[in-house]
């Protein structure tokens, strides 16, 4: 995190990808249920997780979120 902190401070760019890619992860109503913030389900990304690297463990390597990120923001012409 502090890596990919440091990376989007350097690059504000990516800095919009991360907080858009992880606005569009949080859990539906999330509002309803305590802690109240938006953050993924537990399921949904182990299940990413295991679709990605065929282990639901995993956990990705900061190049790895970077290039999601870019490759989502591209996709998604935002």
């Amino acid at each position: 995190m502090l890596t990919l902190a440091l990376r989007a401070a350097v690059r504000p760019l990516l800095a919009r990808d991360l907080l858009a890619a992880a606005w569009a992860f949080r859990r539906r109503h999330w509002l309803r249920r305590p802690p109240f913030l938006p953050l993924p389900a537990r399921d949904y990304l182990r299940w990413r997780m295991y679709t990605a690297y065929g282990d639901e463990r995993a956990v990705p390597s900061v190049d790895d979120v970077v290039r999601f990120v870019t490759w989502r923001r591209k996709l998604l012409r935002l």
